[in-house]
């Protein structure tokens, strides 16, 4: 099974990581595709935080993807996709489509994702887990990532949609500093 899943909470070097796997089949004859999900209105393309950029197709859902006659598939920001989406992902391995996978792996609440939750139920080849720094604390020991309102940590009640308006903020958070 071809499918690498690169899975942390933000600011980790996610979409970074998933770059530099696809930056370089620019120079070769290897047919490949990036998505990214439209519920991702910050960005236009895949952006890494230190300012690097790559081209991605905006999708609802990842079925498009199987009408692509691609080698391998790039995935960002996986966890704002559908769950049903996994088996869009199955089957696209299943046919032997290399697909590389960045997102989110838990929620606000430190909860799973669904979709990353199937995911890596498939048992993927890799999976890379990140961590950031902690803003809080600054240890270089972040796996959540805490939403913020009016300074202060949000547990329940968050819209399905989160406005991308200031409303929150979001921060790369520890163990020990992460507020369930």
């Amino acid at each position: 099974m071809e499918l690498t899943l690169i899975l942390g909470p933000m600011k980790s070097g996610k979409s970074f990581d998933l770059i530099s796997c696809f930056a370089p089949l620019k120079y070769t004859t290897i047919p490949f595709a990036l998505y990214q999900s439209a519920r991702n209105v910050r960005d236009e393309q895949i952006c890494s935080r230190n300012g690097v950029v790559i081209a991605a197709k905006k999708a609802q859902s990842l079925k498009e993807a199987l009408a692509e006659d691609c080698s391998i598939i790039g995935i960002d920001e996986l966890h704002m996709f559908p769950e049903e989406d996994a088996k869009v992902i199955e089957e696209l391995v299943k046919r032997g489509t290399k697909v590389i996978a960045a997102g989110l792996d838990t929620d606000y609440q430190g909860k799973m994702f669904g979709i990353i939750k199937r995911l890596l139920e498939l048992g993927p080849r890799e999976v890379r887990f990140k961590r950031a720094v902690c803003e809080n604390c600054k240890k270089p020991d972040a796996v959540y990532t805490q939403v913020f309102k009016d300074s202060l940590p949000i547990t329940a009640g968050m819209p399905p949609v989160i406005p991308d308006d200031g409303t929150f903020s979001y921060r790369p958070s520890c163990r020990d500093c992460f507020v369930k």
